[in-house]
């Protein structure tokens, strides 16, 4: 989930360009090579936040863990023998920790994207080199933390399979990673969109790694769809996450988080670093042909709309989702 960064001609390198990609330079200043930034080095420099990832990870399972036992959680509503059982889907509660940890890293690589790609506030002190890096490392780290969360799922339905181990680990496999294997009540819906969260997330992060190789252009225009994983992710979660099923502080506080990307996302287009992205009058030099100019206003006009919406949500504690728990609150998917 890695931010342009490369120089486009004619328009002036910007200053982030010039911090990572080797060879660039700023205006008026000599030529400094820069070493390539390879997923090795990416990789090495991703496990500080890896291990600060894990500890994230570990106090949500913790606090999952408690409101499980006091029953407090809308899972101990949605499947309530789970409730009964804490200790017997430990799994499934570790699985739905990475899962919430992978959107919260997830949130934190979208925010340093936008803040690389428009205009950097005042108050921003990390210069940009060590934005671009914490940016390709928290990128990183998403990718990981998706991909534990589907493989404890996985692993959730193969220890509550009573047939013989090759079939549970052929059923579990489809039911985790194959679109559509999932059969059983919202997961039909909701597991399809965390399964092509998952599938996005990889190739369209580690693309970063051979943009020399599909061309600069290809790759800025591949790395827009970065967004469309952030967005599955939130949109899986509110689906599928039972610790979240009903309205409430638990559920609002995923919509608080939706806040400042909306923010940024409306700032970025509002002032964009790249001249050619700039909406100006119509007609005016560089304003562009009249379809292109139409939907960048009406680019700016649906963000403003998404930053009302939530504003709304986060008024009214309401999204549109489940009110109360229905008067049958057994799980569709039973793990015995």
């Amino acid at each position: 989930m890695q931010q342009n960064t490369e120089p486009t001609a004619p328009e002036p390198v910007a200053p982030e360009a010039s911090a990572v990609v080797p060879g660039a330079r700023r205006a008026g200043s000599a030529r400094t090579p820069q070493p390539r930034v390879t997923l090795r080095s990416d990789l090495r420099a991703s496990v500080y936040d890896g291990l600060v990832a894990l500890a994230v990870t570990g106090a949500i399972f913790w606090l999952l863990w408690i409101r499980i036992q006091n029953r407090s959680s809308s899972t101990a509503t949605v499947m309530p023998f789970m409730a009964d059982d804490p200790q017997g889907f430990w799994v499934y509660f570790l699985s739905q920790a990475f899962g919430w940890s992978a959107l919260l890293w997830a949130w934190g690589t979208v925010v340093l994207g936008l803040l690389l790609s428009g205009a950097r506030p005042a108050w921003l002190k990390l210069s940009a080199p060590r934005l671009e890096r914490l940016h390709r490392t928290t990128s990183l780290n998403t990718m990981a933390l998706i991909g534990a969360h589907a493989l404890l799922f996985a692993a959730e339905l193969v220890r509550h399979d009573k047939d013989d181990w090759r079939s549970s680990v052929w059923t579990a496999f489809v039911e985790a990673f194959v679109p559509g294997g999932y059969a059983s009540g919202t997961g039909r819906i909701a597991i399809p969109i965390g399964q092509a969260a998952l599938y996005l997330a990889i190739p369209l992060g580690l693309l970063f790694y051979v943009r020399h190789r599909i061309g600069p252009k290809t790759w800025r225009v591949l790395h827009r769809f970065v967004i469309v994983v952030y967005v599955l992710s939130v949109w899986h979660t509110l689906l599928y996450g039972t610790n979240v099923w009903y309205d409430g502080w638990f559920r609002t506080s995923i919509w608080l988080l939706q806040l400042p990307i909306a923010a940024l996302f409306l700032l970025r287009l509002l002032r964009p670093a790249r001249r050619s992205q700039r909406l100006a009058a119509p007609g005016a030099p560089g304003a562009g042909p009249m379809p292109v100019w139409g939907l960048r206003l009406l680019g700016r006009v649906a963000v403003a709309g998404l930053v009302v919406v939530v504003l709304a949500v986060l008024m009214t504690g309401r999204d549109g989702g489940r009110g109360e728990p229905p008067k049958d609150t057994s799980s569709t998917h039973h793990h015995d």
